[in-house]
């Protein structure tokens, strides 16, 4: 099983991550609910790379990478975009926010996943999922 996946950043190419995590799924014998959280946190931070990273680039790439021990499932998502800093973006449950159509993508992240951390000035998300 392939543990990393690499790809131009084009929004169809997040069919490429389902299957990935699909696969993953499979191998690991995943139960719906932490299937469904991966598969969402994923895709997220997938689409987060794509879109605010490389700004739709196909010239850029996405790259995602699967690695686990006996107790975490974590992936690493890496953009090659200018980078942000996660601190700066406003919790999207406040009422100054609540109907802002953007910005809860970190928001589902953080409640999907166990652990989310940002590397290389918010180019490289780490996501960890504790195994059931």
């Amino acid at each position: 099983m392939n543990t990393e996946i690499t790809f131009p950043s084009k929004i169809e190419n997040i069919t490429l991550v389902e299957k990935f995590i699909d696969d993953i799924s499979v191998e690991y014998k995943l139960g719906t609910e932490i299937y469904g959280n991966i598969l969402v946190a994923i895709i997220e931070a997938v689409n987060n790379a794509i879109l605010h990273g490389n700004k739709f680039d196909p010239r850029k790439t996405v790259k995602v990478i699967f690695y686990n021990d006996a107790h975490t499932l974590s992936f690493k998502v890496f953009d090659q975009g200018p980078g942000f800093d996660p601190s700066s973006i406003p919790d999207p449950t406040t009422a100054e926010n609540i109907e802002n159509p953007h910005g809860r993508g970190i928001f589902l992240m953080r409640h999907l996943a166990d652990e989310v951390n940002f590397y290389d000035k918010g180019r490289e998300v780490e996501l960890k999922f504790k195994r059931g």
